[in-house]
């Protein structure tokens, strides 16, 4: 496991993505897999081909290679389209009144802002990002949902998702995104990953339905 800081923030994001490219790049074959998260990355690797400290070595060459440059010019901006409304987002009318905002003021906010990808779990392409405006920021709902859609765009806390498919979650539903996060058959199977920077667009009904959402 490898520790990157303590604090969750952009300028980590940044740097734990540039980790995993600066490893990856290191342990070549021997690596199996790495698993990013919001401080840290777990680093999967095959030990019939490589030993704990060769790794080790490799790895902390890697890390004195990797400089502050390194770590921005990792950021990538990915865009995803969002239909705000009621009947995309069950929660979006009790959120604004809750805050206090009108429904326009609660979209205005939320897609003003530019969100960093934390880390991807619960669900293959579960993407936690933030930081959300304070002022919209929600606690998770008392009792989960048995079923909230694919593609809903939620929020909880300081943090907004885009549920990769149908499953239960306890998030506040606010729209809907027509974008797969998570597709096996498609190259590469996610439309962002760990320490990607996201912005969501708002769209109508129409372009909602005719880039194949389903509501």
């Amino acid at each position: 496991m490898l520790y990157l800081g303590r604090a969750p923030g952009p300028a980590l994001a940044a740097r734990v993505q540039a980790a995993c490219r600066a490893v990856e790049q290191v342990l070549g074959a021997d690596l199996i897999d790495l698993v990013p998260s919001y401080t840290s990355v777990l680093i999967i690797y095959d030990p019939l081909r490589s030993d704990h400290w060769s790794v080790l070595r490799r790895v902390r060459r890697a890390l004195r290679q990797m400089g502050d440059a390194q770590c921005s010019d990792s950021v990538r901006t990915v865009v995803l389209p969002v239909y705000y409304a009621p009947e995309a987002g069950a929660d979006l009318e009790a959120l604004a009144a809750r805050a206090g905002l009108s429904v326009q003021q609660v979209i205005d906010l939320h897609s003003a802002t530019s969100y960093r990808v934390y880390a991807i779990g619960f669900a293959p392409g579960f993407a936690y990002l933030g930081p959300v405006d304070e002022r919209i920021a929600a606690p998770r709902l008392a009792t989960p949902r048995p079923r909230v859609p694919r593609g809903a765009v939620a929020i909880a806390d300081r943090q907004t998702a885009v549920y990769p498919a149908v499953s239960p979650g306890g998030w506040n539903l606010i729209g809907r995104c027509p974008t797969r996060m998570f597709d096996p058959h498609a190259e590469p199977i996610m439309p962002v990953g760990v320490g990607d920077e996201v912005r969501f667009e708002p769209i109508d009904r129409e372009r909602f339905l005719a880039l194949g959402g389903e509501l």
